[in-house]
């Protein structure tokens, strides 16, 4: 089978110019050519009448009508008149158009020949007429000769031959094709240097290529879930992805294509990226009412900057993948603690063993086993969620290994948490609940490290009650902690675990309250509704 290869880019944008330059230049050339044989003839003509009117006109001529044989002196008026000017005729006849002069003498005393000689002896008009005479084709002018009292004596015809004319025209023409051979090298040069330069230019890509890139650059922007918005050098909008377009609420993201970014994101900072030329990573903004993060990126080009990117993610999304994140850790550390614990009783166990205490041995796995036993089937029972009962399962563990007492109430009882409550929101609010307890606990050396956990379904809502014997919070602390990224803790972070609880709090349409309980310490008490998110929560 015969394999055609396609024709590179370069190869095409170079043959198809030569083939327009070659087109214009023939076309050019043609009608030079055409101009100036025109402009040719008409000035041969013109010049002809010229001669035949002055002739017409002179003295000797008029008195060679007068006289009884006009051949002898007109003949020699004409012949002199053809020398100085190149014609290749001067006839002068009588007025029946019997000739009195002509170039061949034999045909003098004949009748003028071409049949165009009625409008000068007969309407006494001087004009230009091209018409085949006893010479054959040529352009002739044509002018009456009056006497003094206004009546047509005869009729002067001077002419130049059509086939001169050719040679003349031939002269030019060779003029023409030199010239139109230099355009033509010309053009096929910068042919060469333009296709040479728009293949520099999209960097020795080819169509299918470039058609390839194009496709999976639109293939790329869409598969990512983050949104990206690109605009060129003027701050319009080139590019946008159904991600952009969701944050933006519009339905075709196409009729947006063009239109300035600040139509659209008013407080956006990519016209300062354009100007400055400075990258942007993580920066906070609001987007119809939207709390988002941004990075922004200037388009260079040959160190030009062209225009910018600005990807950006909605900060809930963020914030949901750190609270899955601080979930696994809650989860990696209760395990550990597990781990941890049952070491040291295997290790316990083992030392019994070869102390050959195999009565004790027996009374520690059947103590564990049954303490396990007996608070896994206690949380069970009382929590049905499997969720939640493993993450409170995973925090006794922690409270063993921190030699915290955990204290589950026993009139606790949840049944499955309902499909449109987000799971994985109770988790992060009670996991952090519990981890500040712990820490607040493990400060107050005053008191036993006792934390209690209590967690009712009403029907209407859930109820998680979160108290500790740790050293509390002051009231008047209250409405800064609920409004600002701060702690009670010495660390520089220890505030985020409770601002994530108020943030998934609020997204539940629940409500936080905090006192001061039995154990003297802080007590958190959240209240979801079954309901589902709807509104803001309330502190």
């Amino acid at each position: 089978m015969l394999i055609i290869k396609p024709i590179k880019l370069q190869t095409q944008i170079f043959y198809y110019s030569s083939f327009f330059i070659l087109i214009i230049v023939v076309f050019v050339g043609s009608f030079f050519y055409l101009t100036i044989s025109d402009a040719l003839q008409t000035q041969l003509g013109k010049r002809a009448l010229y001669l035949a009117e002055t002739t017409a006109t002179r003295g000797d001529v008029l008195d060679a009508f007068k006289i009884d044989d006009p051949t002898k002196v007109l003949q020699k008026i004409s012949t002199d008149i053809m020398k100085k000017t190149d014609a290749a005729y001067v006839v002068i006849g009588n007025e029946n158009g019997i000739r009195y002069s002509h170039p061949i003498t034999e045909r003098i005393g004949k009748p003028m020949v071409g049949d165009d000689n009625a409008r000068a002896l007969i309407d006494g008009e001087s004009y230009i007429s091209i018409a085949n005479g006893s010479m054959g084709e040529s352009i002739r002018g044509k002018a009456p000769v009056f006497d003094t009292n206004g009546a047509i004596l005869g009729v002067v015809s001077i002419g130049y031959l059509t086939s001169e004319l050719d040679n003349l025209y031939l002269q030019y023409l060779d003029n023409i094709f030199y010239i139109m051979m230099i355009a033509l090298i010309i053009g096929i040069l910068g042919s060469i240097f333009l296709s040479r330069n728009i293949k520099k230019q999209i960097f020795n890509l080819e169509p299918n290529e470039i058609a390839n890139l194009f496709t999976e650059k639109n293939a790329l922007i869409e598969s990512v879930r983050e949104a990206i918005i690109t605009v060129n050098q003027k701050g319009e909008i080139t590019t946008l992805n159904d991600a952009a377009a969701k944050i933006l609420r519009l339905t075709d993201k196409n009729s947006v294509i063009g239109e300035n970014i600040e139509f659209h994101v008013p407080n956006t900072h990519l016209l300062e990226v354009l100007t400055y030329g400075k990258k942007q990573h993580d920066k906070p903004m609001i987007i119809n009412g939207n709390e988002i993060i941004v990075n922004r990126v200037p388009i260079k080009m040959n160190g030009k900057i062209v225009g910018a990117v600005a990807s950006f993610r909605l900060q809930s999304e963020i914030d949901q993948l750190a609270i899955e994140l601080s979930q696994v850790k809650q989860y990696t550390e209760a395990l550990r603690a597990q781990t941890h614990e049952f070491n040291n009783i295997l290790y316990t166990i083992s030392g019994l063993i070869q102390l050959n205490a195999s009565d004790e041995a027996l009374s520690i796995i059947h103590k564990e086993v049954q303490g396990q036993s007996s608070l896994t089937q206690f949380i069970t029972n009382r929590v049905k969620d499997p969720f939640l009962n493993g993450l409170i399962i995973g925090f006794f563990n922690r409270a063993r290994e921190l030699k915290v007492k955990l204290i589950f109430d026993e009139d606790s009882y949840l049944e499955t948490l309902p499909d449109k409550i987000e799971k994985s929101l109770i988790i992060s609010i009670m996991g952090n609940l519990l981890t500040n307890a712990f820490e607040e606990v493990e400060k107050n050396n005053s008191r036993p490290p006792i934390v209690r956990l209590f967690v009712f379904d009403n029907g209407e809502e859930i109820v998680i009650e979160v108290e500790d014997s740790g050293n509390g919070i002051a009231q008047e602390k209250l409405e800064i902690l609920f409004s600002e990224n701060i702690s009670t803790k010495d660390t520089k972070f220890r505030g985020y675990g409770l601002r994530k609880v108020i943030s998934s709090v609020n997204e539940l349409n629940g409500t936080l309250a905090l006192g001061e309980g039995d154990l003297k310490g802080a007590l958190f008490i959240v209240s979801i509704s079954k309901g589902g998110n709807i509104g803001n929560a309330k502190y």
